[in-house]
């Protein structure tokens, strides 16, 4: 009898036959990359768009307010923010009163970027916590005391509002400095049909490098009424992978479980989609074959073999029974779009033997249906 197998065929790249959404607004061609040399398809949609710098009159206005009454603590956020305040500032002509007026102060940085940024500019931090968490930062400055002090906040595209709200509920003044913010895309289009996607079950997993992006992706569910799918299919079909915690954040107040890497990077996070994703292949060995279902394609003895969609509906149902006889009707009811035509079963099926190279690897039980050529390995409907 032939049995399941739980090894993954190894001539295909880890990401071959997997399908990937990417909201990132910036990095995005790097993370493509990044994707395709594994094997990945990957389908982009960026989520944010990014106000410029220095047509920023918010910041703009922070900044003079900094320099006229200068702070006791400044905090960076990020490296591509501050360093973007500072080139925003000597545009404005207050590049020089900037440094001086944050020279005089305490400065932390959230992560070594933030810390590079400072640096640049002939500052220097005092404190950096390792684990690059804006709460650390929160629990120094708390516990340090901030009653009466005057900090500036380096904001990062978004809204810090649990850190802002703690150091104002602790006694201190807080300057919210907006070095860029985060907007909806002036075109929703891509957004769109990434979240027709999702919802459709024709992505595997979606990538977010910003807790902007993420709320981005919500907002526009709900705008188009698509938030329970949305919420369905990340939390159950579709992979959700962060760059961080703090990116992660706003889909785990909606209960959509998320992965993450250790180290909050790019590099990284395309490592724990890589290691992950692979497990959740369905793989069997079929009629002396060994046969692995991907999201969008199958692998035969490790080959790949794209699929069409309603061919790779049937062979999940098919799958779900191995070595059982999957009934016409139930197949049909499988079928994206499916009418009430049995012939829509067998055209579909053709294409599907057709598109695995091998035939036998379904076998047809005249006037019942279709099986997955394999000994039954459990009862019917325990799959």
């Amino acid at each position: 009898m032939a049995e399941p197998t739980d090894q993954p065929t190894e001539s295909a790249p880890p990401l071959s036959g997997w399908t990937i959404g990417i909201t990132a607004a910036r990095r995005a061609d790097e993370l493509t990359a990044l994707l395709q040399r594994r094997g990945a398809t990957v389908v982009r949609a960026p989520a944010l768009r990014i106000v410029p710098l220095a047509d920023d009159s918010d910041l703009l206005a922070a900044t003079r307010t900094l320099v006229a009454d200068p702070p006791d603590i400044a905090v960076a956020t990020t490296g591509i923010g501050f360093r973007g305040w500072v080139e925003a500032a000597e545009g404005w002509g207050l590049g020089d009163d900037l440094i001086a007026t944050l020279g005089k102060a305490t400065v932390l940085a959230r992560g070594p970027k933030a810390k590079g940024a400072i640096r640049a500019a002939g500052l220097r931090e005092e404190w950096s916590p390792e684990s690059e968490s804006s709460a650390e930062v929160l629990e120094r400055l708390l516990e340090q005391g901030v009653d009466g002090r005057r900090i500036a906040v380096q904001l990062h595209g978004a809204p810090l509002r649990g850190f802002i709200e703690s150091l104002v509920a602790a006694g201190a003044e807080i300057v919210e400095v907006p070095v860029y913010r985060w907007l909806p895309p002036a075109d929703l289009g891509p957004l769109d049909r990434l979240l027709d996607a999702v919802c459709n079950g024709s992505l595997d997993a979606v990538t977010f490098t910003s807790a902007p992006a993420a709320i981005s992706l919500l907002e526009r569910a709900e705008q188009r009424g698509l938030t329970a799918e949305l919420l369905h299919a990340l939390r159950r079909d579709v992979l959700p992978v962060c760059v961080g915690p703090v990116t992660a954040a706003p889909l785990e107040e909606q209960d959509v479980p998320t992965v993450w890497p250790e180290r909050m990077r790019l590099g990284a996070m395309v490592q724990t989609l890589t290691a992950q994703l692979p497990d959740r292949a369905r793989r069997l060995a079929v009629a002396g074959h060994a046969l692995e279902l991907r999201g969008q394609a199958a692998l035969v003895d490790g080959e790949l073999r794209p699929v069409p969609p309603a061919g790779m509906a049937l062979l999940r149902a098919l799958a779900r029974r191995p070595g059982w006889v999957v009934p016409r009707a139930e197949l049909l009811r499988a079928l994206p779009g499916s009418g009430d035509d049995e012939h829509a079963v067998e055209t579909a099926m053709a294409r599907l033997r057709a598109a695995l190279g091998t035939p036998r690897l379904i076998a047809t039980v005249v006037k019942r249906g279709y099986r997955l050529a394999v000994e039954p390995v459990a009862e019917p409907g325990s799959y």
